[in-house]
């Protein structure tokens, strides 16, 4: 099964292009020059910019069978020689080395070594999905060969729905013989937390916070058993986000013993030896050894949290947080704490789950909820795209959106900023030809006037202006219809939905039934308007939702620019923050009927909040699907896709 680069459309292995959207499946494209390239390539021939797709391959060697028995089986085996880089790690000729890898007697039992390679066939179904698949069906066989999936998978699995977090994604897994072979996302060339621990412009509030990201992984890990991977320094990365993210996963043995740290620590802690049992004692160790290793000097509220570790009076991973979120209202000047609930949400994403063979109940991943430390976001990047289709019973089309986005790159010698402004519309108009293209059009064009004079300054604009602005739209197309004399039924119309964004702040305003959604990997799926309808108006005073919507008028608009004067219009408003990279879309109601969103996000939307999947396919799999499923009415979608880091320029 090959799997579209630009949609996600399962195809057959034989096809050359997507049966969805028409992709090449036998040729990749250079994000920066366009170029094609075969599959296998590394390097853009072009422009040299890196494409091919590199993982970091983990090999073990089970205990269970010594070198020299079974001489015929061995002899088989892909790791019987020392293999050199162009080499393959698997049969299928699939993953190529890109460092030499060592024989296998050359692999002592229960020793990972570690490579990295090169996935030349990048859009075929890993072996590991086809497992999983398999399993899920009951279509596992006895586990024999590479049919079976490797223990040292099994974290990685069990993990899968918080890579979020700073869990390595897995890609593929298999075991040959005696040997695992787990591939990872490759981090090997990450920064290290270490590293970046040395750097003075990072921030007392950021060194905070990435204490409190600790403890979100802490009490994560400690469930797959895998605690130990916060305790290996070389083992913490950053993101390009600055975002604490984990290089692989280490499992606990199973005396879940903590980690030692001798006075003399280098550039990695030792191996684990017994001292005691692994507590939240562990993670201290590791923020001291943080400090000492760059030779960062302690401020005074974190010493003093150390010390407490130390010396036991933090034993609870909730005393921890709390005293984490202490430490931010203090640096923050605040006079009272600031501190948010700390439920570690699971991905709303439906992940292939693996049944391990300890299985526990999943409600034990989660946290209480918490107090933990956070820093104020800045925006990263802002990308957008919308597309409107006729659909396939109407012969015009009454949609209409609009958008502009201005984005402005500040640099300076210690510092690099984004600013960002976005106004996206999206209009559903009502009147037939000549009447809602036009109200639709209108409103998206006086909106787009309104602002350019009345957003002037790095703030959003006031609620009083962004009313002001929907009610001029309303009277320029109610002007129209008294000045054609349109009358009842004929008087045209249109909904509005409206975002504003100004970096990491939001402004909302919408009129009718077209609606915004948002998606996040910690929220999933929301809606964030309300309908303007009879149904909608009938719950809101306390009527049943079956009732409600058993009305023969029930999906009738209570509010719509245009026929009437400005007076009878009351757009809803509100404001919230961006605080996760988010997705927005901006739908009509030809997409949003028959809650196609709803029952679909997990496949459409949620792929989106990646920073490599194309919004221009994205919205075009979403005309798609509406026109499969509904395409009754006229289709129109906008995504916006917002990506934030916490923000480190705060004074130390």
């Amino acid at each position: 099964m090959l799997i579209c680069p630009q949609c996600k459309f399962e195809n057959p292995n034989a096809n050359k292009f997507c049966q969805r959207c028409g992709a090449s499946l036998t040729h990749k494209v250079c994000g920066e020059c366009g170029t094609d390239l075969a599959l296998n390539a590394r390097e853009c021939d072009n422009c040299g910019a890196a494409c091919g797709s590199v993982l970091w391959a983990i090999i073990t060697k089970e205990e269970s069978r010594r070198v020299g028995e079974d001489k015929e089986d061995f002899a088989s085996s892909s790791f019987s020689s020392a293999l050199s880089p162009g080499s393959y790690l698997d049969s299928q000729k699939r993953y190529q080395l890109l460092e030499p890898l060592p024989a296998l007697q050359e692999i002592a039992p229960n020793t990972q070594v570690s490579v990295r390679v090169l996935d030349c066939q990048p859009y075929q179904v890993s072996l590991l999905e086809v497992m999983l698949t398999n399993q899920q069906k009951g279509l596992v066989m006895a586990s024999v060969g590479v049919d079976k999936i490797p223990s040292l998978a099994k974290p990685y699995i069990a993990l899968r729905s918080w890579c979020h977090l700073g869990i390595p994604p897995i890609h593929d897994a298999w075991q040959q013989d005696d040997m695992q072979v787990v591939l990872i996302e490759d981090r090997s060339n990450w920064q290290e937390l270490v590293d970046l621990w040395q750097d003075d412009s990072l921030s007392s509030l950021q060194i905070v916070h990435f204490f409190s990201q600790m403890t979100q992984l802490w009490s994560v890990l400690e469930k797959a058993h895998c605690r130990q991977s916060l305790l290996e320094l070389s083992n913490l990365r950053v993101d390009e986000k600055l975002s604490l993210a984990l290089q692989k996963l280490y499992v606990e043995s199973p005396d879940k013993t903590a980690t030692n740290f001798p006075e003399d620590t280098q550039a990695t802690l030792p191996e684990t030896t017994v001292v005691q049992p692994l507590t939240i004692q562990a993670l201290g160790q590791v923020w001291h050894a943080l400090f000492r290793q760059s030779q960062r000097t302690q401020f005074g509220s974190v010493l003093h949290l150390i010390g407490e570790l130390e010396l036991g009076n933090l034993e609870t991973l909730a005393q921890l947080q709390s005293s984490l979120s202490d430490i931010v209202s203090e640096l923050q000047g605040n006079s009272t704490s600031v501190s948010i609930p700390s439920t570690l949400f699971k991905s709303n994403a439906a992940p292939t789950v693996l049944q391990l063979d300890d299985q526990e109940d999943e409600t034990e991943f989660k946290s209480d909820d918490k107090s933990i430390a956070m820093l104020p976001m800045q925006l990263i990047s802002l990308e957008n795209a919308g597309l409107t289709n006729v659909g396939r019973q109407r012969d015009h089309n009454e949609d209409y959106f609009g958008i502009d986005t201005k984005v402005y790159n500040l640099e300076s010698p210690n510092t690099h900023t984004l600013q960002a402004r976005g106004l996206y519309i999206l209009c559903d108009g009502m009147g037939g030809h000549a009447g809602g293209e036009v109200a639709s059009a209108l409103a998206v064009k006086s909106l787009r006037e309104y602002f350019q004079t009345h957003w002037a300054s790095n703030q959003l604009p006031t609620e009083d202006n962004i009313r002001a602005a929907v009610r001029l739209a309303n009277q320029a197309i109610f002007n129209v219809n008294q000045q054609d004399a349109r009358s009842g039924v004929g008087r045209m119309g249109t909904t509005v939905v409206m975002i504003l964004i100004q970096d990491t702040q939001v402004a909302v305003a919408h009129v009718g039934d077209s609606r915004l959604y948002r998606v996040t990997r910690k929220r999933g799926l929301e809606q964030v308007t309300m309908d303007h309808e009879v149904g909608q108006r009938e719950i809101s005073r306390g009527v049943e939702r079956s009732v409600a919507y058993s009305r023969p008028d029930a999906y009738q608009l209570t509010q719509a620019l245009g026929p009437r004067d400005e007076q009878s219009i009351i757009p809803d408003i509100q404001f919230f923050e961006i605080n996760e990279d988010t997705l927005f879309l901006l739908a009509s109601d030809g997409l949003s009927d028959n809650d196609l969103l709803t029952l679909h996000w997990q496949n459409y939307l949620a792929p989106l909040l990646s920073h490599s999947a194309n919004l221009e396919s994205g919205v075009q799999a979403l005309i798609d699907l509406a026109n499969h499923y509904n395409g009754h009415d006229n289709i129109t979608a906008v995504l916006i896709r917002a990506r934030v880091r916490q923000s480190i320029n705060q004074q130390q």
